[in-house]
């Protein structure tokens, strides 16, 4: 079955009134929560396990000038959810974190910007920015999706279900609300990414 944005409808703001408005979600190939926050210069026995309800409440009480972040396993994935966070749109990051494997992510703030990056061992592949359209020339690997974005669903913003479709197309993570409200997170303060 092909999935449409509407099979992702249930990402709203009705439902997830703290975290459809600010986030960022990042999927990263091969690594393990715990090697994630080693990878971002963090320390792992620092982190605490989380439900996104918790996660949620917790970003929210506190006003972190830092990244705070929940990771969670999904296959093969590490799986990283960004109350009002940008880990995942952060280039020198991205760079970084995808050395020697497949980062995906998403991201929407509160002012509505929203990009959509894919990044392979250190080099991004592709941007795509709300309303203004792609940073490089899509490779062959998104054509046909992107193509069907284009087609089908260009009035939507990303968040409404076009970055949701092109991250299952990388990663082959079918996102549902279950598994985001069903995942326990590590969950904690990066002081200084790497």
């Amino acid at each position: 079955m092909i999935a449409t944005p509407g099979d992702y409808a249930w990402f709203s703001y009705e439902r997830f009134p703290e975290l459809a408005e600010a986030y960022c979600f990042t999927y990263l190939r091969g690594l393990a929560p715990e090697q994630l926050v080693l990878r971002l210069g963090g320390r792992p026995e620092d982190f605490t396990p989380m439900t996104l309800e918790e996660l949620i409440e917790t970003r929210h009480r506190n006003s972190y000038d830092t990244a705070f972040l929940g990771a969670t396993t999904i296959g093969d994935w590490v799986f990283i959810v960004e109350p009002n966070g940008g880990l995942g749109i952060d280039e020198e990051i991205i760079a970084s974190l995808s050395a020697g494997t497949r980062l995906v992510s998403h991201f929407r703030d509160v002012e509505g910007v929203e990009y959509c990056y894919w990044s392979e061992d250190g080099e991004i592949r592709f941007c795509f920015i709300a309303d203004e359209g792609y940073s490089e020339e899509v490779p062959d690997e998104v054509v046909k999706t992107m193509q069907r974005i284009d087609a089908d669903y260009r009035h939507l913003y990303p968040s409404d279900g076009p970055a949701f479709l092109l991250a299952e197309h990388l990663t082959g993570i079918t996102l549902t609300p279950e598994l985001l409200e069903g995942s326990t997170y590590l969950c904690g303060v990066i002081l200084e990414p790497r």
